[in-house]
């Protein structure tokens, strides 16, 4: 396929997201036992911001977007759409996306450091009708197929080729079809943002089954019919499009991240803290504040804020991590923390990604007792964690883990905190702010 002319671009944004990337690696220096109290603002939602910045490729009239956090994913995505032929201003949390696309390639050097990066690849499809685009990299978390993806966006029409490494997708013009994205764990986020947004601008009706249900997936939608789309059925798992001719800018603000909410919630928990987390939507996390209750935390919710009062008579539970509305996946390492201290047995057991477990190892360096059988890993409260080197896998783990530094006696030091830089907005910041103990230092590299 040929690709329009490569668009070379200086870029103001400086992205660190693996080992390869850096000189030196930050890490973070916890002095525990703490008690997390006080009171914090979430941040916008990283999984929502980012496909919604994608979909600013829908349309060359300005989209204005708010409550964007400011994390090393948001900045690669925003270097991506410059490097299409985007123009990006930032201010504080609104971030200004206009201009039409100059090239149709999103690089293996930008997409390796971030998997929501393929959400180009639907919209590219839709309004320049071609698009190549690398296969995604981002955190160690086990397969996670593209196959969906693909799947509906040929069911769309579009002629998709896969070589060395690169996804081509060409098409004359989209075609509205009927889709199923259900996959062997259940309906795919990214695949229903992707197909959702090129359906968009395809020619008739688009169904979309077994559509993810997500607060992230909801937003994206209400994005897009900001814009001019035609959704039906948000916020199920049917959504039915009707394609329009052309979409338009607007302004647009992003929800609040419940991931980062519920993070935070769990780390008053862990350390038997008081915390009121404002800015966020207690509706999107029913089955977290549920899940801590059952653990013996107080919680209040009001409009726009959560209330926790945790408690040091831990109970123990089971869950099983499933597609919204239940357990998100991103709240399993978490709530391990959280477990690990509790007074009795716990059982999570993973439905969406069996092999999200690396973090059980270093949970063992604090004193943890955890077994892994199969999907599940049975947690064995102990009356305290210790301080240990221990080492972030992931963005989720990695929060988990300064969750257990909080809560344990003596220093923890946290290596390759680059991944929690991926998702949490100055957590460092938020966390001493309400009672942490937390320096970044950094390791410089062999």
């Amino acid at each position: 396929m040929d690709n329009k002319k490569y668009q070379s671009i200086i870029n103001p944004y400086q992205v660190y997201s693996d080992i390869s990337d850096i000189r030196h690696m930050d890490t973070y220096i916890i002095n525990g036992p703490c008690t997390i109290n006080g009171e914090v603002k979430a941040s916008g939602s990283k999984n929502a911001a980012l496909p919604i910045l994608a979909g600013c490729i829908l349309t060359d009239e300005e989209c204005i977007l708010e409550n964007v956090p400011d994390l090393k994913d948001i900045r690669t995505m925003i270097q991506l759409l410059i490097m299409l032929g985007k123009k990006v201003k930032r201010k504080g949390s609104e971030v200004h996306v206009t201009g039409t696309i100059s090239n149709i390639e999103a690089p293996y050097e930008l997409v390796r450091k971030m998997r929501a990066s393929i959400s180009v690849l639907g919209p590219l499809l839709a309004k320049e009708k071609e698009a190549r685009v690398s296969f995604p990299g981002g955190c160690a978390l086990g397969p996670r197929p593209v196959d969906l993806h693909i799947k509906g966006l040929e069911a769309l029409g579009g002629v998709i080729e896969v070589h060395h490494g690169y996804i081509y997708a060409k098409t004359p013009k989209l075609i509205g079809a009927s889709i199923h994205l259900a996959g062997p764990f259940g309906s795919s986020v990214l695949a229903t943002d992707n197909v959702l947004m090129a359906a968009v601008l395809a020619e008739g009706e688009t169904v979309i089954e077994a559509a993810a249900m997500e607060p992230e997936v909801v937003d994206v939608c209400n994005f897009l019919i900001a814009m001019g789309a035609e959704i039906e059925g948000v916020g199920t798992g049917v959504l039915k499009i009707h394609g329009v001719e052309k979409l338009h800018g607007c302004r647009y603000r992003v929800i609040p991240d419940r991931i980062e909410s519920g993070t935070l919630l769990i780390a008053a928990a862990c350390t038997a803290g008081e915390i009121r987390i404002t800015n966020t939507n207690s509706m999107h996390l029913n089955k977290v504040l549920e899940v801590l209750r059952l653990s013996g935390a107080q919680i209040e919710e009001e409009d726009d804020s959560i209330f926790l009062k945790g408690t040091r008579n831990i109970l123990p539970i089971e869950i099983e991590t499933l597609p919204y509305p239940e357990f998100p996946t991103d709240m399993q390492a978490p709530l391990m923390a959280l477990l690990s201290k509790a007074n009795g047995i716990s059982v999570i057991t993973e439905k969406i990604y069996p092999d999200r477990f690396i973090h059980v190892a270093e949970f063992a360096r604090m004193g943890a007792e955890i077994k892994m059988e199969g999907a599940s890993a049975v947690i064995k409260g102990v009356p305290k964690l210790e301080g240990a080197p221990i080492m972030a896998s992931d963005l989720r783990a990695g929060a988990a883990l300064v969750i257990a530094a909080l809560s344990a006696e003596g220093t923890s030091t946290v290596r390759r905190v680059y991944h929690i830089d991926r998702g949490y907005e100055k957590l460092e910041d938020k966390l001493n702010s309400l009672g942490a103990s937390i320096k970044r230092g950094y390791e410089k590299m062999k």
